[in-house]
């Protein structure tokens, strides 16, 4: 899910910027501070916007920077367990297949792809093949799928989220399947063509 916040930090402006303009100076460094960072309590932090920035700043002893006072909005994505999203197959493994959900790569295991069993896994093109349906699912595809797994590690000195995903659902899956199933099982042209492949 993405949610806007409202934050208040202060930020270190170094002696070597004080000629530029405040606002894009703040906004600089709050970026490089906060995008791509993930916080257990928030998520991904995305993008920031709408920066406020105190023109009186505090001098620390012994530190020529000023550190100023900023209001600004975030944009967040928070991945919530249930929830369902839509992304694009970005790489593959044989253990399963990374979908790009807003700003992260969620997994999906191969057990976890479709409801048949996934007999084959073509390295060379990156895709999963089904047993009986023969359906494929590889680089390049977009997918519906519900997330079912959440969990924040750290790695090194910084957190990082992990999502684990299923398309075991009904109207979940291969968007083309998805349209299969809404026209009572009838395989589209874009399908059938693709399973010929």
């Amino acid at each position: 899910m993405f949610r806007v916040l409202t934050l208040e930090d202060y930020i270190r402006i170094p002696p070597s910027r004080f000629g530029e303009p405040l606002e894009r100076v703040a906004f600089e460094v709050l970026w490089g501070e906060y995008v791509g960072r993930v916080e257990r309590d928030v998520g991904v932090y995305v993008a920031i916007f709408d920066v406020e920035v105190s023109k009186r700043g505090i001098v620390i002893f012994g530190d020529g920077a000023t550190y100023n006072r900023v209001r600004f909005k975030a944009l967040v994505y928070t991945p919530l367990i249930n929830e369902v999203v839509e992304g694009e197959v970005v790489r593959t493994e044989d253990f399963g297949a990374f979908i790009r959900i807003g700003p992260i790569d969620a997994l999906i295991h191969r057990t976890q792809m479709m409801e048949d069993n996934v007999v084959l896994y073509d390295k060379q093109s990156g895709a999963f093949v089904g047993e009986r349906s023969r359906r494929r699912l590889g680089r390049g595809d977009v997918v519906r799928a519900r997330v079912v797994g959440v969990s924040y590690v750290t790695a090194g000195n910084r957190d990082v989220v992990r999502v684990s995903l299923t398309l075991r659902q009904p109207m979940l899956g291969k968007l083309e399947w998805i349209e299969e199933e809404l026209s009572g099982g009838k395989k589209t042209a874009q399908a059938k063509a693709q399973q010929k492949q």
